[in-house]
């Protein structure tokens, strides 16, 4: 169920459900569970919500979906046991009870959308629409077919998601924020810290010589594992992509003009006036005004006191585009700079406008885009031919013949990639860059085997990749020749960040014991800096981010050690001082604070809401089935 929205989570519909609702659906049942309402009741659903059943096809495909997405974050695949282990079997599962329990909900209160509202929310998504800026039915036809819908069900479900936003927005409310909550917040945002340190690094570790051979050889023992060899996979590859089957040439002059004729004003940079206006109810109104501009009132005077029924308001520097009423737009575009207009009959009131400075607009003649365009079209056209071709393919692999074979028959280009490791690195350490991170192909190169026929996976583009592994080479234990420059170097690390440890733990003894740290600086040599308005999470200039966090869990006049990341340098200080600043006007303002704790405030009302919903409707799962689909123990 609702496959579709995370397929396609880049459109309106994505957006909005994964943006307003999933999310508190998914921390719902993070913080209520839903082990209370499981109990089996039949063999061919995993759950019946109300008078609605969830199959078993629809939980195994929103499973495998949310699966997938989740390892591509990660960066590799999640097994089952992974999964149920981490309690996603029951978390994706409790999203698709609440989901079905609000959409039993919106029916009992009769709630719904007419076919136009829809249509036009469809019709006005940017994927959908075409190289003249409007909406394309073929291409609307291949990213829903692709995504596994029908128009039908794909409009029924998009239906269905707005009907859940729309109640949980009324239940959620504008929701009053505690102003004890928005200090506290502000207060944890602007905390500063000052500190006076000092930096030790691989000069007051002294001299380390070189290991010996026995050394060496117990280090490398010790931390094998570190140093081995990973899994290298032999892979060949297949893109389908817009971009690559594009014949700009076979575009005519003809077709690419149009274009350009269609979305003229988007090749170019629009004129901009500095607009100010006055509206006025009637006009009655506006004459009156403009009755006192002729006797020498000034614009600017007029604006402080526009008299009966008007309203001033700045536009500032404006594109002509941007005023909605084509009549004002018309006449402040024609008025010359500096000057004030008669009053203009418009679609909200009567409006005399004052114009401003102006910036010229460019535009860029159709030759200096032609390139551009024609590769433009020559890409739509191969996006509707990829479905035909990407047929042939899975034609050919049906008849037997491996990818590499498949793309010669078909006057394509494989790539051959001699070995790449789950890093995404070939042997010689360095990316491969002929394997896409978007979508994570890595993944499902390492989650598959020798000789697997692989689905093909879609690229951003509305393409597709299809990879074959034809050759693994196992990960092994290098010898101690193969890595010892690396080995020893590692050696030589460690020594440097044991001596440093050793040298500021016994620092910060004397300093316990009442010595300062610039009587330390001294007799170590040292230099005592100082740093002020350290933030959480951030670095400050020339100190790594560990300084910073742990000087915020250090009091003031406290002193503490910090690392930097690769353990080259230690850093002794002393928390000198401790405030809270104004808030930023640069970062969050105290109405983007409220919002956002109100959001917060909204996850948790929402959860209750659904909770009573799925308690009052009756909920009922059947264990069985739904080990079926994540695997585990099949018995109740």
């Amino acid at each position: 169920m609702l496959r579709g929205i995370h397929k396609a989570s880049s459109t309106w519909v994505g957006k909005a459900i994964m943006g307003t609702v999933m999310g508190f659906l998914i921390l719902s049942f993070a913080i209520w569970g839903i082990g209370d309402i499981f109990r089996g009741f039949g063999a061919n659903s995993v759950a019946k919500v109300g008078g609605s059943e969830i199959t078993i096809e629809q939980f195994r495909q929103f499973y495998t979906d949310k699966l997938q997405q989740l390892g591509q974050q990660l960066r590799r695949p999640i097994t089952p046991d992974q999964a149920r282990g981490l309690g996603l079997d029951q978390r994706f599962l409790g999203q698709m009870v609440a989901e079905t329990a609000l959409d039993e909900e919106a029916r009992k209160m009769r709630l719904g959308l007419s076919d136009k509202s829809i249509a036009e929310r469809v019709m006005a998504d940017p994927n959908f629409k075409g190289l003249n800026g409007q909406f394309d039915r073929n291409r609307f036809e291949q990213i829903i077919r692709n995504a596994g819908f029908s128009e039908q069900r794909y409009v029924a479900e998009q239906r269905n998601v707005l009907l859940r936003r729309q109640i949980a927005q009324s239940v959620s409310g504008d929701l009053p924020v505690p102003q004890a909550m928005l200090d506290a917040v502000n207060h944890f945002q602007n905390e500063r810290r000052s500190i006076e340190y000092v930096q030790l690094g691989t000069a007051q570790a002294g001299d380390i010589p070189q290991p010996t051979d026995e050394e060496l050889a117990k280090y490398f023992e010790a931390r094998k594992v570190t140093f081995r060899a990973p899994e290298y996979r032999k892979v060949t590859l297949l893109a389908l992509t817009p971009a690559d089957l594009a014949k700009p040439d076979a575009v005519s002059d003809a077709d690419a003009k149009l274009a350009y004729d269609q979305r003229k004003d988007s090749f170019g940079t629009p004129e901009k006036r500095e607009i100010r206006q006055i509206t006025y109810a009637t006009p009655e109104d506006a004459a009156a005004a403009q009755d006192r501009l002729s006797k020498g009132t000034s614009f600017d005077d007029l604006a402080k006191d526009p008299g009966k029924g008007g309203s001033f308001t700045d536009l500032g520097s404006v594109a002509k585009s941007a005023l909605i009423d084509p009549a004002v737009a018309d006449a402040a575009f024609s008025a010359a700079p500096g000057t004030t207009t008669a009053p203009i009959k418009g679609t909200f009131g009567t409006v005399i406008v004052n114009v401003g400075k102006v910036e010229a607009g460019s535009q860029k003649t159709y030759e200096e885009v032609a390139p551009q365009i024609k590769q433009q079209i020559a890409e739509q056209r191969a996006r509707n031919d990829i479905n035909d071709l990407r047929d042939k393919i899975e034609d050919e692999r049906a008849a037997g013949s491996t990818l590499a074979e498949a793309a010669k028959k078909l006057n394509l280009k494989a790539t051959l990639i001699d070995g790449v490791d789950r890093s995404g690195r070939g042997p010689d350490g360095k990316p491969v860059t002929a394997i896409p991170r978007s979508p994570d192909a890595i993944s499902s190169v390492f989650g598959t085997d020798v000789g697997v026929d692989n689905e093909a996976l879609q690229l951003p583009d509305g393409g597709y990749l299809y990879y074959d592994v034809t050759g693994v080479t196992p990960s092994r234990d290098r010898t101690l020749d193969e890595v010892k420059e690396q080995v020893t170097q590692r050696w030589r690390n460690d020594e440097i960040a044991k001596r440093l440890k050793a040298t500021t733990d016994d620092m910060l003894g004397k300093i316990k014991s009442g010595t300062t740290l610039a009587q330390l600086a001294t007799e170590n040599n040292l230099k005592v800096e100082t740093a002020f308005g350290l933030q959480r999470g951030r670095a400050a200039a020339g100190l790594p981010q560990a300084v910073s966090e742990a000087a915020f869990s250090t009091g003031k006049g406290e002193t503490g050690v910090a690392e930097s990341d690769n353990g080259d340098r230690r850093y002794l200080f002393r928390v000198t001082d401790v405030s809270v600043q104004p808030i930023d006007p640069q970062g969050a303002s105290p109405e983007q604070l409220k919002a956002n704790l109100q959001n917060s405030y909204a996850d948790d009302i929402i959860g209750q809401y659904i909770a009573r919903v799925e308690n009052d409707v009756g909920v009922s799962i059947n264990q069985q089935a739904v080990n079926q689909v994540v695997g585990g123990q099949t018995n109740q």
